[in-house]
């Protein structure tokens, strides 16, 4: 017997219409926050970034691979773990089928990473990517945009992040179990693995000039978790009452 409420096509049609007035009008305010984020002020980059990628030492201006566009995904894999965040993974998984859609229409897509490149360049053989993944390793990229942290700042909870700050003094409390798997999965512990966080940086470059123009954390990046806009139109939507997500090749046989 179902355990969801059921009904007849005319009644089902009838909540359809409705819903879909709401969806129309959720479309429009989506539309509406897209033109917001164009309208950001640009903030002029001057510091200069020191990336290794798979074409060797590269600038910041140089990622941008002559488009005038730069998406940058702040994927978490710190320089001592053995491999990189489940979620990000889940996120970067659709990246090899728009990557070239978006370098056709003068946008460049790029991870960071703090890992480096050679733990990069191994995970990426893993997953089957071929998207474009630099190694901030030796530069402060990661924490002038707030994805990383020291140790002392954890241990001191001076953590900004997602435009706020986000500290707790290190071990100030024990880390929620996906976390805790989670680090397990990366090599690391989970202090260690708080100390990187996801995230996405967009920059522009004009007469020569490079500008940030845009950054979202957290569940900000919801819009680029493709999987999570499909499992939203499910009957059951995200239904996440258990920490259920591995990288793909971590399912087994299905």
């Amino acid at each position: 017997m179902a355990t969801h409420e059921t009904g007849t096509r005319e009644q089902w049609l009838k909540a359809r219409l409705e819903l879909l007035e709401a969806e129309k009008a959720l479309t429009r305010q989506s539309d509406a926050l897209a033109l917001r984020r164009q309208q950001l002020p640009w903030v002029r980059i001057d510091k200069d970034y020191a990336f290794d990628t798979d074409k060797g030492p590269q600038t910041l201006g140089d990622l941008f691979a002559g488009r005038s566009q730069l998406l940058v995904y702040h994927f978490m894999f710190g320089p001592t773990w053995s491999a990189g965040c489940p979620s990000c993974t889940s996120i970067a998984d659709a990246f090899n089928g728009f990557v070239v859609h978006l370098a056709n229409h003068d946008v460049m897509l790029t991870a960071v990473s703090r890992a480096p490149l050679a733990k990069l360049q191994a995970y990426k053989q893993r997953m089957g990517w071929d998207f474009p993944w630099a190694s901030s390793l030796d530069s402060d990229f990661n924490f002038d945009f707030n994805v990383s942290y020291t140790e002392a700042q954890q241990r001191e909870g001076d953590v900004e992040y997602n435009f706020r700050n986000r500290g707790q003094p290190m071990d100030a409390k024990p880390a929620p179990e996906p976390v805790a798997r989670y680090a397990a999965s990366c090599g690391t512990d989970a202090p260690s693995f708080a100390r990187d966080r996801p995230g996405m940086s967009t920059f522009v470059r004009e007469d020569g000039v490079i500008y940030h123009a845009y950054s979202t954390y957290a569940r900000g990046l919801d819009g680029l978790w493709g999987m999570y806009q499909w499992l939203d139109r499910a009957p059951l939507g995200r239904n996440e009452k258990v920490s259920w997500l591995r990288r793909r090749d971590e399912y087994g046989a299905r």
